[in-house]
């Protein structure tokens, strides 16, 4: 007699579809049509947008001297304000610093955002990959290596000469730079994203080793100067510095915006994802470079600015509700100028001469933020 349960093959057992919210809302997203705006995403870039303008106008008139805010755009127009010395400060102390503070804030954003959907980690930033780490590696061989001339160029206040300039941002540029073809070549042969992951954390802690090192051997003006650096700040900027930190901005965010329906793709798991026919090797890469291009250039330009990478992209989901891309990297662009400018002018503290390290305040506005979306245990993300 015949064994029929022992002569028929195996059924095979397949994975029961998660219907996890998070999960529901990710397959949405990845489901869009390319330009699928929903109304509530529209309408809250466009409140982002107003926000953003009012805090901007805010910022060039508050600081050590309040200026009006009709003094400000008369100054903004071209035309002759009540004071002189008001114009002045309008267009060549505080524009030029508003302006570098809502390009670094939507880059480092953008980036922390990008991040974060590669490696599908809330805790992902900007300084997750070593280009942070890398670029004050090479900001820190230039100032603590003897190098006088990126020495002045910090403890100036303002880069003065345009060699102290190209030496200090060419050595933070060539620094994330280099960081970026690593963890490229890295990304090239790991197929975990969790390998990636701790390969970039080691490098960073290998390079702040290192300047550690720099640091214990150096001299005590050079160390100072060093860690002024390292405090952040958006007036190092000069007009003939900005265009070029503005170019490599607008590159950054031009790739996020097409990588935004691979995005949505990636948060549906790296197997769905390969089964949906993505090559996650060059997807990764590609982010990889997009990311690093975006918080390396502002780290080359005002220093490591911490916590906007990682908490703005929280923000933004909290506020909006979503996890479409498409929705998500303008409003994150947005958030990330809206917030910057907020930080810096808190550590201008209007109607003193006292400067607060850039870095503190933005440490102090996004490690409350982690910890509340902790607390509430957020399941969009």
């Amino acid at each position: 007699m015949i064994n029929n349960s022992s002569s028929q093959a195996p059924k095979k057992t397949y994975p029961q579809a998660d219907s996890s919210p998070r999960r529901k809302a990710a397959i949405e997203a990845a489901t869009e049509p390319l330009f699928g705006l929903r109304l509530s995403g529209i309408s809250g870039i466009i409140g982002l947008i107003v926000l953003l303008l009012i805090v901007f106008l805010a910022s060039l008139a508050l600081g050590s001297v309040s200026i009006p805010l009709s003094e400000v755009i008369a100054a903004l127009l071209g035309r002759e304000t009540t004071h002189a010395a008001w114009r002045e400060i309008v267009v060549d102390f505080r524009l030029p610093r508003a302006l570098t503070a809502m390009v670094a804030g939507a880059a480092l954003a953008n980036s922390g955002l990008q991040l974060q959907a590669l490696f599908r980690n809330p805790l992902a930033g900007p300084s997750i990959l070593g280009i942070n780490a890398g670029a004050s590696l090479g900001a820190a061989l230039v100032v603590l290596s003897g190098g006088a001339i990126g020495s002045s160029a910090i403890t100036s206040g303002r880069l003065s000469s345009w060699l102290a300039q190209l030496s200090l941002v060419g050595a933070a540029s060539m620094g994330a730079a280099i960081a970026m073809l690593l963890v490229i070549l890295v990304a090239r042969q790991v197929r975990s994203s969790l390998a990636l992951l701790i390969f970039g954390l080691m490098f960073g802690y290998t390079t702040t080793a290192l300047v550690t090192i720099l640091l214990h051997f150096s001299q005590i003006d050079q160390t100072l100067a060093y860690l002024s650096w390292t405090f952040g700040s958006f007036s190092g900027v000069t007009w003939q510095q900005l265009p070029v930190l503005l170019v490599v901005t607008i590159l950054g965010l031009g790739l996020s915006f097409l990588f935004a329906k691979l995005l949505d793709v990636l948060l549906l798991g790296e197997e769905q994802a390969i089964g949906l026919g993505l090559s996650l090797n060059r997807v990764r890469c590609c982010l990889i470079v997009s990311a690093s291009v975006l918080a390396g250039s502002v780290t080359a330009f005002c220093g490591p600015i911490a916590f906007l990478g990682v908490a703005v992209p929280h923000l933004t989901r909290t506020l909006l509700r979503t996890l479409s891309h498409r929705i998500l990297i303008p409003a994150t662009t947005l958030l990330g100028a809206i917030l910057a400018l907020v930080a810096d002018a808190i550590a201008q503290l209007p109607g003193s001469q006292t400067l607060l390290p850039l870095n503190a305040v933005t440490a102090l506005l996004g490690a409350p933020v982690l910890i509340w979306l902790m607390l509430k245990r957020y399941q969009l993300f």
